[in-house]
């Protein structure tokens, strides 16, 4: 399983495109010549989620590089970036929100966000893992070093 978070939400036009474009990959995703069982969904309007089930094929280098490469491509014609590791997400009133990790510390100290702020946990790896610890609260994820000292739950 791969998690992308996306540098900005998309429209529902731009998720039609995206979905169009997943699916036929998918389709068409390979390991070694074997096809993958494959799935994929969007989630929040800022994340893409990409599963292979690993029972029936599992992915090799060549063609996880695939996937890298069609997710450029739609980078490239969406003005997406699927690769930016500059801004947190945080969910707020059932919508994301992206901050930067520069200004952490302060939206911290200024309340802005809290220990209880949710989270997601993008390198999750399995369903399991990601049903269970997608998302998470700030102080129980890695965002916890920005929290100021002292700070309870």
């Amino acid at each position: 399983m791969w998690i992308y978070q996306l540098n900005r939400a998309i429209s529902q036009q731009e998720k039609m495109e995206m979905e169009a474009v997943l699916r036929a990959f998918c389709n068409q995703w390979q390991a070694h010549g074997a096809p993958l069982s494959t799935s994929f969904k969007l989630v929040y309007d800022h994340f893409l989620i990409v599963a292979v089930d690993e029972q029936v094929a599992s992915a090799s280098g060549c063609s996880i590089d695939g996937s890298v490469r069609i997710l450029k491509e739609l980078g490239a014609k969406m003005d997406l970036d699927f690769f930016d590791r500059t801004k947190v997400a945080i969910l707020v009133n059932d919508k994301v929100e992206l901050y930067p990790i520069a200004q952490l510390k302060e939206l911290f100290i200024d309340g802005t966000l809290k220990p209880t702020s949710v989270t997601f946990n993008n390198l999750v790896a399995t369903k399991k893992a990601y049903i269970e610890g997608w998302q998470v609260t700030v102080d129980q994820s890695w965002l916890a070093r920005y929290l100021p000292k002292g700070t309870l739950a």
